[in-house]
């Protein structure tokens, strides 16, 4: 990936909607080497899709909470159990592997404390061989961006 690529992802992480004109502009090419650039991206998988940044509260989930989760074992089928049954939960957004004291750390979104509840009894509990919970609600977001910083 060269300099050029990461100014057209850089471009399509602020304004995914940009026709293949005004991407060609803001990179200082030609739309048809854009185009070709784009489309090698995508095949590539250094572009793995286009989406929408909603508000989650105004769809309906005002609640975003950390929850940091330490396995009892460490063993490679009880950690392929986990990592399968949480893919497969809506309410989890991301789930990251982590070094230290917790193992993994989640972003969930519910749409009030009892859900909150409902999530952690009927989702996660269930999946067993979990060690500790440790939530963190978040009561406020001072950043949150999609795009990644220049390399230049």
């Amino acid at each position: 990936m060269d300099q050029k690529d990461r100014q057209i992802i850089r471009a399509l992480q602020q304004n995914g909607r940009m026709t293949n004109q005004d991407l060609a502009e803001a990179v200082n090419l030609s739309p048809s080497p854009c185009l070709r650039r784009l489309r090698n991206l995508e095949t590539s998988g250094a572009i793995r899709g286009f989406s929408v940044d909603a508000d989650a509260a105004a769809y309906g989930l005002p609640i975003t909470v950390f929850v940091r989760i330490r396995l009892e074992r460490h063993n490679a089928e009880d950690v392929q159990h986990f990592e399968r049954r949480i893919l497969s939960i809506d309410e989890v957004l991301e789930c990251h592997v982590l070094t230290g004291a917790t193992d993994y750390q989640l972003r969930v979104v519910v749409s009030d404390l009892e859900a909150y509840e409902d999530f952690i009894r009927n989702r996660i509990h269930p999946i067993g061989g979990i060690g500790s919970i440790d939530t963190s609600f978040v009561y406020g977001t001072v950043k949150k961006t999609a795009v990644f910083p220049r390399l230049d």
